[in-house]
């Protein structure tokens, strides 16, 4: 019952629908047969090691990035991370499909800014290690992940703090022009 209450258009919902029409001694001898169902059960099995181990030290939304990101070198996350966003005046950590990264990226497009544009689902297994450690380093799994000048401003209608309060935030105190400008990150 608590099905219903899934987003018709969530993977859930459509693997929902796909189990559906199959019968379940189909679909479990299916995935007994393929190659992959080893390396799929035994992800699913650490993801799921993971959550249960942070969700009670980390929180929920962070347990969750850090269960997608898998087993993943920290340290060379939070490297990585470091050099992307000194390497540009403003970058944003962003998914293709995520309204509030569209939004954003738009938003900078208005202010004569082309960022540095990181596509984390491109692919989901380089960028869900830097969604875990951008959560960590930030306070703040959701993307976008807005950064001026190597600092974190926050996402693009909120953030996790007074200092990192987003980019719509910046906007209306007149602060984001200055940190552009401070930046260097006019076109």
């Amino acid at each position: 019952q608590s099905w219903a209450l899934v987003p018709a258009s969530s993977p859930v919902a459509r693997i929902q629908r796909a189990a559906q029409t199959m019968p379940p001694t189909v679909l479990i001898t299916a995935m007994a047969s393929s190659d992959e169902a080893p390396t799929v059960l035994n992800t699913l099995k650490t993801s799921l090691r993971i959550f249960s181990e942070r969700i009670g030290s980390d929180g929920f939304k962070q347990a969750l990035a850090d269960a997608l990101a898998g087993e993943y070198d920290r340290a060379a996350a939070a490297a990585e991370i470091k050099r992307v966003v000194t390497s540009a005046p403003v970058v944003v950590f962003s998914w293709t499909r995520s309204p509030a990264s569209k939004k954003a990226k738009e938003l900078l497009a208005l202010a004569n800014v082309k960022p540095l544009v990181v596509e984390l689902d491109e692919p989901w297994a380089k960028g869900n290690p830097i969604r875990a450690e951008l959560g960590r380093m930030t306070g703040y799994t959701s993307v976008p992940s807005v950064w001026i000048g190597g600092e974190y401003i926050g996402g693009c209608n909120d953030g996790p703090s007074a200092e990192a309060p987003g980019l719509i935030p910046l906007a209306f105190t007149g602060a984001l022009q200055e940190k552009l400008a401070s930046a260097g990150a006019r076109e």
